[in-house]
């Protein structure tokens, strides 16, 4: 299995076996169709497809996210709980597709499967993944959590390296710069 284009190998289109998008006559006869996974399985539903030879899309985005005290910006789908599949409407088998280990089903309006325009997903996969979500933005209010300055609310300036924070606190009523752990910093209420 190999990703058409760079970036992360799940946010690509893949097939398995030889390449059937170069095929005039499969493009004719199939359409892209949105599958509904269920809740944070669209990795495994994309991997399970894509094992049964399914051409399959997962648009992702980073993420920034603390793992053992430490930054780390990983893949999130970008539309949770959707992947797109591409299948032919009179040979696929829509059985096996619906019964796949992460899938629910596919998406249907009054009782026909919905397929989505081929210039709509080359769109999205032209597009490169992008960081979705920081932990915190400058100018946004946080709170400590824990430690000796528990329950004191600042402002984010800035990272500071993967494990601390810059955060703008008023003590002895002049605003203070304090280099903060990011795990005690929490979004305020």
């Amino acid at each position: 299995l190999v990703p058409e284009s760079g970036g992360h190998p799940r946010s690509s289109v893949r097939t398995k076996g030889q390449d059937r998008m170069s095929n005039p006559s499969f493009s004719e006869r199939t359409s892209w169709y949105a599958v509904h996974t269920k809740v944070r399985q669209e990795f495994r539903a994309l991997e399970q497809l894509e094992n049964q030879g399914h051409t399959c899309f997962l648009p992702t985005a980073l993420a920034e996210t603390m793992r053992r005290g430490k930054r780390e910006a990983r893949s999130e789908p970008l539309f949770f709980r959707y992947l797109f599949i591409r299948l032919n409407a009179s040979t696929s088998n829509w059985r096996a597709v619906r019964s796949t280990r992460g899938v629910s089903g596919l998406v249907a309006f009054g009782g026909r499967y919905a397929t989505l325009p081929d210039d709509w997903v080359d769109a999205l996969r032209s597009v490169p993944p992008a960081m979705r979500r920081r932990l915190f933005e400058p100018g946004e209010s946080v709170a400590i959590a824990s430690g000796p300055l528990a329950g004191l609310q600042g402002i984010y300036q800035a990272a500071d390296g993967d494990a601390r924070a810059v955060v703008l606190v008023e003590l002895m009523s002049q605003p203070q710069k304090l280099m903060i752990a990011i795990d005690m910093l929490r979004r305020a209420a």
